[in-house]
Parts: structure tokens; C-alpha cells; sequence
């Protein structure tokens, strides 16, 4: 089944869902890496894959979120708490927004670098960049990137761990039908 039901996950979401997230997180270790590597000639190639992946996700959320709006949300099992289901509305708001913010931070970063272009996408075409040159802003905004990575990290870490409260401590279908797309 392509699209979502009121019990259980299409597989365009949750093939939106793996890419996304798959992707987010190799970014996040991308950038750590890329950040403690020692400076070299080539340091300006590995920070512009980046940001090129970076357009590449932010192109992909907003595709998700518009395809979660045209498509119902499957239910969460009757006996869930209030709390439980404000936690998980919460929760996944958070990892859009704090995702959206962090790519959105790194294109501002791109932008306000003096030194190199980074609007070239994989060479094809120019990104535009809504800062201008300015070493002091773009310290900043690297600096706001590299900590909205870790809240999105945090929530990530989150999100796993309701995953696993979901399918091993609860037994319930939440969990496994964003894996196999059968109704829970």
C-alpha cells in the first residue's frame, strides 16, 4: 500500500522516514568528523558535500511534511495515555522543526563564509544564499548549526528510545509498523 491509513504507515512514508532519518544521521556524524579532522587542502570538498546533502534533506523534510499532511496519521493504540500521545506530538514536531532549523542554519553558515562558494549543488547549478560574506556571522552561525546538530541529536536519541519503550517494553505495533507497514 502506498498511502497511510488510520492504523498503519504507507510505504511512501516510511520510505521518506529511513531516508530522512538515515540520512540526518549520517550528517550529524558526517559533521562531527568533518569538524575534527585536522585542516587540509581538501577540508573545503568535504564541507560542501555536506552542504550539498544538506539542500538535498531540506528538499526531502519538506516533501515528507507535505506528503503527511495529504495522508491520515495511523492512530496510536486506544489505551495511550493523554500525556502519552501530547509527548509524541511533541516529540515529532521537535525533530521537524530542530531539523529544518539546523539545515537552515547551515545554508545561513554557507552563505556568510568569506572565503570559498559554496552554492555550487555537486557543481551544477548555483545555490542561491540568502547571507552575505562576513567571517564574524558566519562563526555564528556555525556555532548556532554545530548546537542545534546536538538537540537534534538528543532528539533522535529520544525518538529511538520511545521506539524501543514501544516495542519491547510495551508490545505494541507503533514501532514495527513504520519497519513492515502492517496495521497495529
Amino acid at each position: 500500500m502506498i498511502r497511510n491509513t488510520t492504523s498503519s504507515w504507507g510505504s511512501v512514508a516510511r520510505a521518506f522516514h529511513w531516508i530522512v532519518g538515515l540520512t540526518i544521521i549520517g550528517m550529524l556524524a558526517y559533521g562531527w568528523w568533518m569538524n575534527h579532522i585536522p585542516a587540509r587542502p581538501d577540508r573545503f570538498f568535504y564541507r560542501s558535500i555536506h552542504a550539498d546533502i544538506g539542500y538535498v534533506l531540506l528538499v526531502l523534510i519538506a516533501l515528507r511534511l507535505i506528503w503527511r499532511a495529504i495522508n491520515p496519521t495511523p492512530a496510536l493504540p486506544a489505551d495511550t495515555p493523554r500525556w502519552n500521545r501530547i509527548a509524541a506530538a511533541t516529540s515529532h514536531g521537535a525533530l521537524y522543526l530542530v531539523a529544518i532549523l539546523v539545515i537552515m542554519l547551515g545554508w545561513a553558515h554557507s552563505g556568510a563564509r568569506p572565503q570559498g562558494d559554496y552554492g555550487s549543488f555537486f557543481g551544477l547549478f548555483h545555490v542561491p544564499q540568502f547571507t552575505s560574506p562576513d567571517k564574524a556571522t558566519a562563526d555564528a552561525f556555525e556555532d548556532r548549526h554545530i548546537y542545534a546538530a546536538y538537540v537534534l541529536l538528543a532528539l533522535i536519541v529520544i525518538h529511538l528510545g520511545a521506539a524501543a519503550w514501544h516495542h519491547y517494553i510495551k508490545c505494541d505495533r507503533v514501532a514495527a509498523r513504520m519497519v513492515d507497514g502492517k496495521a497495529g
